[in-house]
């Protein structure tokens, strides 16, 4: 019991600390945990990490963008990489990425006119891209399914070595002389 509430104490403690954490800054970097980005033509930013929230630009960033649990929408223009992981990254009519952008089990959605000036990748989730939409470098899509397929057959023969073991069971009660159905 002793142990339990210092192990109470140290979780509690821990819970306090994450609670009280203040936002790093460097150099107009934005790096946030639960709370959302914005940078607008106001005010750039440099580079911008984001953990379970999102990103929004409405003017430019100068650096990169990555987000782990929520989404980028990209308004204006980003200067550098944009990555996001769980997550969906828009890219406004007429917006600009100077550098690469890549999605892991998340979507890219670009609207019209939206420029890439290197690569695009997109691993198991959607990709929404119209043909105006210019990628200067290698465009990589891998859809999710590629991801389902091998889990299904994982599923499949699972159900058939149980069903397979029940049936064999079933096949012994019936051979013992066990009735069946069950007498009540």
């Amino acid at each position: 019991m002793r142990d339990m509430r210092s192990i109470l104490w140290i979780v509690l403690l821990g819970a306090a600390l994450a609670a009280a954490a203040v936002p790093a800054h460097a150099d107009q970097d934005e790096v946030q945990f639960f709370h959302n980005i914005d940078a607008t033509s106001d005010g750039p930013i440099h580079d911008a990490v984001c953990f379970f929230c999102n990103v929004s630009t409405d003017g430019s960033v100068m650096g990169d963008i990555v987000v782990f649990f929520g989404n980028v929408h990209i308004q204006g223009e980003a200067h550098h990489d944009v990555v996001n992981f769980f997550g969906k990254i828009t890219a406004d009519d007429d917006a600009t990425v100077d550098g690469d952008m890549v999605s892991f089990f998340g979507g890219v959605h670009l609207g019209e006119n939206v420029t890439l000036n290197k690569d695009l990748v997109c691993m198991f989730g959607f990709l929404h891209a119209p043909n105006s939409a210019r990628v200067h470098g290698d465009r990589v899509s891998i859809p999710g399914l590629v991801l389902s397929i091998p889990l299904l057959v994982i599923i499949l023969i699972v159900m058939f070595i149980v069903h397979e073991v029940r049936a064999c069971q079933r096949r012994r009660m019936m051979a013992a002389g066990y009735p069946f159905p069950p007498p009540r």
